[in-house]
This record gives structure tokens, sequence and C-alpha cells, in this order.
């Protein structure tokens, strides 16, 4: 009788564990442009102090080439992670065939959930755009404002206002209304909704901007609050990309692109502590592509001395070939393991959303 007891509270205890365990929402983070060089530069700036890449339950590594090219531009990684299938560079959510692939937004409304996007640049660029649009060419900004306004997405914050006057001149607010959204323009008017309708906080003409403080992790959050209460019975996905790390990686500005990070490591910090008080919620922190080649080497050869300096260099005002990591927090972190394709990445996602 005790051994069967025994049996029964094991048996118990595994199915808590399985059910503890499931995945009810997924927050991925996109630094778009970041390398590993550019979150080890975070951590010297920090002079090694922990930061939040170090509070990371697991680690991975993911390859970023495309289809056609062997280094990526934003939409075709893009769509990789947002669809699992590796495309050529400026195909947007289709396949090298120009075939619409299905997204994980798409696959996690399939599943009842609700589906959210937050960045520094424009909805309509090439990285958030490939969870919602499928067009032959990224910068189609046009059609791809129209495929957002008759998509599914719950939640859509950051600029782009200016593609909107382009398409519908000033009915963009009644056409946004007919399609079941409310287009707000600040953060203070987001804060004012309650997330139980769709809503396009649109708030620049064309990007947010650069060093905005806190901006990124403020959207985040409210973000957050509303797809709770969107999501409230099957869970959500949210995307935010820190956009802007990716150009001051073109402009290779070491000191501009540490602001950029900072405002992502400060979102980043949002989803894990969202995380944390709701279990069930996976974070996965990854990037795009590397912009700019960085490196961090000695200033001096002579590694007698008690200190060389670093300097920050770069080796290209374009994008990179190398591998960009994925850090991983809550609930599945263990799912996610190894070196990997995006389109890895990207049918993982997708496979953790439909369980």
């Amino acid at each position: 009788m005790k051994r069967l007891s025994m049996i029964v509270a094991m048996l118990f205890a595994t199915l808590f564990t399985a059910q503890a365990q499931k995945i009810e929402n997924i927050i991925l983070l996109i630094g778009d442009g970041m390398g590993l060089a550019s979150a080890s530069m975070m951590q010297l700036e920090n002079n090694y102090e922990p930061t939040i890449f170090d509070r990371a339950d697991n680690v991975a590594l993911q390859k970023t080439y495309s289809a056609d090219n062997r280094v990526t531009d934003s939409a075709a990684s893009g769509t990789a992670l947002a669809t699992g299938t590796k495309t050529n560079n400026t195909y947007l959510g289709v396949d090298p065939n120009g075939a619409p692939l299905e997204s994980l937004f798409e696959v996690a409304k399939r599943n009842g959930k609700s589906t959210g996007v937050v960045v520094t640049t424009y909805v309509q660029h090439a990285t958030p755009a490939a969870f919602y649009a499928h067009v032959g060419n990224r910068h189609e900004y046009a059609e791809i404002t129209r495929q957002l306004v008759a998509s599914t997405v719950d939640v859509a914050i950051g600029g782009g206002m200016a593609f909107f006057k382009e398409c519908y001149g000033e009915d963009a607010e009644s056409v946004a209304d007919e399609h079941g959204f409310s287009l707000v323009h600040s953060l203070d008017e987001v804060a004012m909704l309650s997330g139980i309708e769709p809503v396009l906080a649109i708030l620049a003409d064309k990007e947010v901007g650069e060093n905005t403080g806190s901006y990124l992790a403020d959207a985040t959050s409210e973000a957050l609050r509303m797809l709770t209460n969107a999501g409230r019975y099957r869970g959500f996905v949210l995307v935010v990309e820190g956009s802007l790390i990716d150009g001051m990686g073109h402009g290779n500005d070491a000191e501009a692109q540490q602001r950029e990070m900072e405002g992502f490591m400060q979102a980043i910090e949002v989803a894990v502590a969202y995380a944390d008080s709701h279990p069930g919620t996976l974070v996965v922190v990854t990037a795009d592509h590397e912009t700019g080649g960085l490196s961090l080497v000695s200033s001096n050869s002579d590694f007698n001395l008690s200190e060389q300096g670093v300097e920050y260099r770069w080796t290209t005002d374009g994008h990179s070939g190398i591998m960009v990591p994925i850090y991983l927090y809550g609930t599945g972190a263990e799912c996610i393991n190894g070196v990997m394709e995006n389109s890895e990445l990207g049918a993982t996602l997708k496979e953790l959303v439909s369980k």
C-alpha cells in the first residue's frame, strides 16, 4: 500500500511538473544588428558586473545566412525567425519562390493566443513586418501597412505614421477603426487602454528615434499589460525589437550603440521580470544578424602590463556573417540548445506555440 501511494504521488508530481512547464507566453526580443561583441561590450562597460545577459537560464547560437546570400539582410533573417523558413534577401514573409509562409503570429492566433509587436523604428520595418506581412520586397511599405491594418495583431507600438498617411491620407483613423483598431499616438494614450480591443500606437512619422531612454522598456511594459488582458485565457506572443542597434553598427558608432543596447537591455529586464512573476512565460533574446563586424581588441600587445586598454574596432559598415547569440529565460528555456539555423529557431518557436 505504501509503495502504491508513492507511485501515485510520483505520477501526480510528474503531471504537476508537466503542467507547470507548459509555455503559455513567448516574449521574443530581437536586437537588430546585435552580435556577441555588442553584448560583450556592455559587460565590459559594466566592469563585468552581471548584466541581464549573464542572468540567462540557457544560451545557444544561431547562423544567420539567407537562402541566396552568405550575409543576410533583416528581411530574410526576420522571415526565418518569424516563419521557420530561410528566404532570399529583401523577401518578407514569403519563400524564395514568392509563396506566403505561415508566421509565428499566425500560428499563435490559430491556437487562440494574442500577438503584439514593439519597436524603436517603424512598425512596417523588415524585422517586425516579417511576423505579419507577406511581400516580395521589404520596401513595399504601403502594402505592408495595408496588411498590418488587415492583420489580427492585437498590439503594435512604434513609428510609421508617414506610411499610414501615404495609404489613407487623413482617413487613417477611420480605416483603423473599420478594422477594429484604436489608433493612438502616445504611450500616455496607450496607458489609458485596457487591451481588450486591438491597438495601433503609431508614435512617430518614421522611427520613434535613437537614444530614447526608457521608451522601449515602457512600451514593452504597456504591451505586456494589454496582451495579458487580451490573452488572459490562452496566452500571447510578443516581439520586441531594439531596432536602432543596427543603425549604430552601420555608422560604426560604439557609444551610440551602447545607448541603444542599454535601452534594449532595459526591455529585456521588463520581460524577464514578467516571466519571473508569470510562470509559463518563455523569454527569447537574440538578433537578426550582426552589423559592423565589431571586435573588442587590446590597445597594446604587451600583456605584461597590468592594463593594456580595450578598443572597439569595426570591420565593415554593413552586415557580417558571424553567428549571433540566443539567451533564454523562464519556462522552457531548456528547449532551445546548441548551434542552429535561424530558421530552426523560428520553427521551434512555432512548435512551442502549437503545444
